[in-house]
């Protein structure tokens, strides 16, 4: 995929974060893992858990992601850096130029709907950061929070997509900023809202089914961008999208991380649901193509 000079976006905000990439303070790591285990399960419940659980074994092991008693350090919320930019690495160029496509595709369909687009800020990061929704760690991976609008990104993912998950290319890239950008837009149409409502009156199959359905509709939202971004696309980027679709699905998760799948416990759903909704906004283009996922909700 390729930009060329086209604009970055200036609602990108630059942290040099609160500590080291493995660091998560605590000896030996315990303490803070065990911090970034709760966290994950006030914000996602017990499938959150799971996925994290599996993530951090596909990693190699709780001991090598907690750095062997790296301590944090920096401020709670991190510090603004004038070091890093949208200019500085090609990157961080790219990424910041994904979130202005988004902003101009959405705004268009937005007005189209009657409709006003808000646009979500883009914190860029490194190693640990706070949120409104809790703390940001790389290990985590990139993730939209409602509470601020805002979408936490450590450009680090990237290297762990292309290298641990084997999906490389920037049209992977993209599709993981633009998935989130479609949390932003469930954000703005209430549909984030409503899943959220639903869950509080369910058990936690339901509550887990219905987070599929909300992560499948972003990856649909990532796709209707897409769709309307053809002229930047070029050769291959949407088999790069599929591919990493297919890398972060949970049953490719769980498969490499425990051996067997536990479709019950899924909450971003297979990796045929995650490319059959990428093609089907790509597709459809439009909001609707995408609202069968929450319909009912």
């Amino acid at each position: 995929m390729r930009f060329g000079g086209r604009r970055s976006s200036d609602n990108v905000e630059f942290r040099e974060g609160g500590g080291s990439r493995f660091g998560l303070g605590g000896g030996g790591g315990g303490g803070g893992a065990a911090m970034l285990f709760g966290m994950v399960f006030s914000r996602f419940g017990i499938g959150g858990v799971v996925v994290l659980a599996i993530v951090f074994a596909i990693f190699g092991g709780l001991g090598s992601l907690t750095g062997g008693g790296q301590q944090a350090v920096g401020p709670p919320g991190g510090q603004q850096s004038s070091a890093r930019n949208c200019r500085t690495e090609p990157t961080i160029t790219f990424a910041c130029q994904t979130l202005a496509s988004t902003e101009e595709q959405w705004a268009a369909l937005f007005t189209a709907a009657g409709r006003s687009y808000e646009r979500p800020r883009m914190v860029i990061f490194e190693g640990q950061d706070n949120s409104a929704c809790g703390a940001a760690d790389a290990r985590m991976g990139p993730f939209y929070c409602p509470a601020d609008r805002s979408i936490y990104l450590d450009i680090a993912f990237f290297r762990e997509l292309a290298q641990r998950f084997a999906a490389p290319g920037d049209f992977a890239q993209a599709y993981v900023i633009a998935h989130e950008v479609g949390h932003h837009v469930q954000t703005l149409t209430g549909t984030s809202d409503r899943i959220r409502q639903a869950q509080s009156a369910v058990g936690e199959g339901e509550v887990n089914a219905l987070q599929v359905r909300m992560e499948l509709q972003a990856d649909c939202y990532a796709g209707v961008w897409a769709s309307r971004e053809q002229s930047a696309m070029e050769p291959g980027d949407l088999e790069e999208g599929m591919t990493a679709a297919a890398a972060i699905g949970d049953d490719t998760l769980q498969r490499a991380g425990q051996g067997r799948v536990v479709p019950e416990s899924f909450t971003h759903g297979s990796a045929a649901q995650r490319q059959e909704a990428l093609m089907r906004g790509y597709r459809g283009g439009t909001l609707q193509a995408c609202a069968g996922y929450t319909n009912g909700v």
